[in-house]
């Protein structure tokens, strides 16, 4: 399996058979190495409502018909656009033929801006736990630091974590290198930095602090054999 880092939020993961992208923030995103109108995954995965994390998830669902998975409100508002949609919610989870998707809390908000200026709540924030090929993914999504992460330790082997570090919207530097400890994962790669000034923050440095498995700063493009 292969996991990359595209700018922000977005990761994209490929299975033997399948392309999962994860909040696919593509356009508008200085930090993306992707083209939107180039992109043809089996599925979207989506953390939020937010428009740098949706992104652009409309143009390449419907050019694509790639079946999105996201929040309940989100999910049924994505599907009133003619999308093909899988709506969840916190806690739960459902085994697909590309692999078993669980979501987890996150501390956020989520608030959709349509083309026409029109504001849909997205429903409740969430993270991601992406299981296939017997290994397990941890996209946080964005969030604040909360104790039930080590939970997520304790009951998931985690090969890999995308942990937000950019601060003032998400957990900072400091509470991610916490997380990472709870979390336990075998690989940690910080996300959601460096895009816009108010989350300028140094990946690798961070990166270097992790004990607890392997600190990665990816570059935009880079990947992960896992």
């Amino acid at each position: 399996m292969q996991v990359s880092f595209h700018g922000q939020s977005c990761v994209k993961i490929k299975t033997k058979r399948h392309t999962i992208l994860i909040d696919p923030f593509i356009t508008g995103n200085g930090l993306s190495d992707l083209k939107a109108g180039e992109e043809n995954p089996d599925v979207i995965l989506l953390t939020h409502g937010h428009n740098d994390h949706v992104g652009d998830t409309v143009s390449i669902a419907k050019r694509t018909n790639c079946l999105v998975v996201a929040p309940n409100e989100l999910a049924v508002y994505l599907g009133s656009k003619g999308l093909n949609t899988h709506p969840m919610h916190i806690g739960g989870s459902y085994t697909f033929d590309f692999g078993k998707v669980k979501l987890t809390p996150a501390f956020h908000g989520s608030m959709f801006e349509d083309e026409d200026g029109t504001k849909v709540y997205g429903g409740m924030p969430a993270g991601i736990l992406f299981m296939a090929e017997g290994k397990t993914i941890y996209h946080a999504g964005d969030t604040a630091l909360f104790s039930d992460m080590k939970l997520i330790g304790e009951f998931h082997e985690v090969d890999v974590a995308f942990l937000p570090i950019g601060d003032n919207f998400t957990m900072g530097p400091e509470d991610a290198l916490i997380a990472a400890e709870w979390v336990n994962a075998k690989k940690v790669v910080p996300v959601h930095y460096n895009t816009f000034p108010l989350i300028e923050q140094d990946g690798e440095a961070f990166a270097k602090k992790i004990k607890t498995g392997q600190g990665v700063a990816l570059k935009p493009g880079e990947t992960l054999n896992i």
